[in-house]
């Protein structure tokens, strides 16, 4: 038997291409764009906001609280009581310093949109808004 009949094997295969550290990268990558992406969070009521000539864009970083007309206050799509707002927006001002958006329906009342604005200011709050549509 000849010396190089083993190497003329191994020439005779045609070469492969090995994609698992391509599919790696891919889920990489696609983790890592799934950490990275700012998610826009919702009250999760359907409010109708009033309409204001000076309304200005949301910041995305942000308190949403929601104020509905028959006076309930919804926070991420759960009610939350006028006495439980005060620790709420504490603790998420304790996280990272926001400031905290009302989105109070137009047929809301406003005794209880100053009730949940003096609860947000007396929480921390440096900066209490009230969200309107722009004209």
């Amino acid at each position: 038997m000849n010396q190089y009949s083993y190497y003329d094997q191994l020439t005779d295969q045609s070469p492969e291409i090995n994609i698992a550290p391509l599919v790696d990268m891919v889920f990489l990558l696609l983790i890592f764009f799934i950490v990275t992406t700012v998610f826009v969070e919702e009250t999760g009521v359907d409010i109708q906001k009033p309409v204001a000539a000076s309304a200005q864009s949301l910041e995305k970083m942000s308190i949403l609280l929601a104020l509905t007309p028959d006076g309930r206050i919804v926070y991420g799509g759960r009610e939350v009581r006028l006495n439980e707002l005060r620790g709420l927006v504490a603790r998420m001002l304790r996280e990272q310093e926001m400031p905290v958006i009302i989105l109070a329906d137009e047929n809301s009342r406003s005794g209880v949109l100053v009730d949940v604005i003096d609860e947000c200011k007396l929480a921390g709050a440096k900066q209490v808004s009230i969200a309107a549509e722009r004209e």
